[in-house]
């Protein structure tokens, strides 16, 4: 079938798109559902047809979703998906997949967005991107160029996944055990942490800044948070995470961290519960 040939990659746009596995799904739903009702004798390139539905429904969704996240309790944070489980989402260059990356695309326009996606991540040539955006060329290729500068302005150099991986371990035992000088070792002088509960779950509601205070922060509730829990390392956005269980059962947060030489620059815990759907069960 036509669709069903294209529908991880659609999966793919839409996820980067909006950084919401479920959102992504239920926007592929729409684009399945208006291919069926199409007239497809008249489709001369499904895959652009396909293409082009799916990033004008996630503008116009990222339009929505913006409006929304201005009442979002708390941070806002990144649906993690687990691409170890799932390799077609991740199978396209690893641009704009990673929470990095991610969170700096949440502040780009939807336009913006889109171009820099289907460009750096999936390719697509600067002809096909102004017909999918009902652009010119050059106004395309500046939309591009302006996402790289904004990305490359605003995120540091990423270190090696192993690197990220070891930073990432020694955070969780540190903040296990409360161990402040640890934590602060590992710490960027500007670390940020992000605690993404949505108001589903107890979570800071604001950003903790700085290395001194997101160090305190993870030490004054260790005592209580860790009670029973256990720790589970998997993948999600080609990145490591701490699957967080308490007694067995459901993954109830997980936690990662963005680095750099420098060592962690941001800790974001994410916990709610709508978001951890798409985590190893």
């Amino acid at each position: 079938m036509e669709f069903e040939a294209h529908r991880d990659h659609l999966m793919a746009v839409a996820y980067r798109m909006l950084g919401s596995h479920s959102e992504a799904e239920d926007l592929v739903q729409e684009v399945w559902l208006r291919w069926q009702a199409s007239d497809r004798s008249t489709v001369v390139n499904p895959v652009a047809y396909l293409s082009t539905a799916v990033t004008r429904l996630a503008i116009n969704a990222s339009q929505s979703a913006r409006a929304r996240r201005e009442t979002y309790i708390g941070p806002w944070l990144p649906e993690p998906v687990d691409t170890s489980a799932d390799p077609l989402l991740g199978a396209e260059r690893g641009e704009a997949l990673s929470f990095a990356v991610l969170l700096v695309l949440e502040r780009l326009s939807p336009t913006e967005r889109a171009a820099y996606i289907l460009r750096e991540a999936f390719d697509y040539p600067y002809d096909e991107l102004a017909a999918i955006l009902q652009s010119s060329e050059p106004a395309v290729r500046q939309l591009v160029s302006r996402a790289r500068k904004r990305i490359r302005a605003e995120r540091r150099h990423e270190i090696s996944g192993s690197q990220q991986r070891k930073l990432l371990t020694a955070f969780v035992a540190a903040a296990r055990s409360g161990d402040l000088e640890a934590l602060e070792r590992l710490l960027a002088k500007d670390a940020i942490s992000y605690s993404d509960g949505g108001g589903a779950a107890r979570a800071s509601r604001f950003p903790v800044v700085g290395r001194d205070r997101v160090a305190k922060y993870p030490r004054a509730f260790h005592t209580r948070f860790w009670v029973g829990v256990e720790v589970e390392w998997s993948t999600a956005n080609n990145r490591a995470v701490a699957l967080l269980r308490r007694d067995g059962g459901e993954v109830f947060a997980v936690c990662t961290v963005i680095a750099s030489d420098d060592g962690i620059e941001q800790v974001l815990w994410m916990m709610n519960p709508a978001k951890l759907t798409a985590v190893p069960a």
